[in-house]
């Protein structure tokens, strides 16, 4: 009995999505984090008369045919890509990104990835670097007795000093841009990598090429809309417990059949 088989798929389909749901709703609070949505997609179909096919000797064709599908299967876990609400922070290396792109940081290895998360930090050395340490491209240092920065919506850094009015270029960030922003690899601590899907990068100054600019003092919320999270977790739930009913029914009929005399 088919119906087993093609239950099965919907039950693991909405755990899927809840699975999905269940990350969103766990990243609410993830600076620059982006929802992400289960896609699905139905299998192959079992042509048991093809559409078209002839009927008669007089040449009818059948208008529809019969195919059997069987099941469903998960197409993509795509990333909603909108900007988060800017919060106020008043932290001279918190950074937000208004509008498209992403800062570039350089990983341990030397490969280049990407993130959205603007809380950076300052290391011993006076390295701008994100929470786990790696440096933000396109590697600018604080000297030790600047008093205070300053980082304008073009992404330069200046440096005031205690002897000094007028204060000092240190360097000035860049964005990187893609094609696809849906195509990227996400690694976890909010960084993505570059892959075919996604384009090579653009790099350009913010405000650049269709790229954001960058406010200090400020984060980016998490996109997630709670309310549309709980809604579709409680639809996949009642998706769950259909498909679960769909297996009960076909196992009475089994059972009825194994009961004829």
């Amino acid at each position: 009995m088919r119906a087993l088989q093609i239950a099965a798929t919907g039950m693991s389909a909405q755990q899927m999505r809840v699975e999905v749901i269940s990350n969103n709703l766990a990243n609410m609070s993830t600076t620059g984090y982006n929802a992400r949505r289960a896609e699905f997609a139905d299998l192959h179909y079992q042509q048991l008369t093809r559409p078209g096919t002839i009927n008669a000797s007089d040449g009818t064709l059948v208008p529809t045919g019969v195919q059997l599908g069987l099941g469903v299967r998960a197409a993509a876990v795509s990333v909603n890509v909108a900007q988060g609400s800017l919060s106020a922070t008043g932290g001279d290396l918190d950074l937000a990104i208004e509008g498209l792109g992403f800062l570039e940081v350089t990983l341990p290895s030397g490969q280049s990835a990407y993130t959205r998360d603007g809380a950076l930090k300052r290391s011993a050395d006076g390295l701008i670097v994100t929470s786990d340490g790696y440096q933000v491209a396109p590697g600018i240092t604080i000297p030790a007795d600047a008093r205070s920065i300053a980082i304008n919506a073009d992404g330069e850094v200046f440096a005031y000093f205690t002897d000094q009015v007028a204060p000092q270029l240190l360097g000035q960030f860049t964005l990187a841009g893609f094609t696809n922003e849906k195509g990227l690899e996400a690694t976890g601590s909010n960084l993505f990598l570059e892959t075919e899907a996604s384009g090579p990068a653009t790099i350009a100054d913010p405000g650049e090429d269709g790229l954001g600019t960058l406010r200090q003092g400020f984060l980016e919320d998490s996109s997630v809309d709670a309310v549309r999270e709980i809604t579709d977790l409680i639809e996949a739930q009642r998706g769950y417990e259909l498909n679960a009913k769909v297996i009960t029914a076909a196992d009475q009929m089994l059972g009825a059949t194994t009961q004829v005399r």
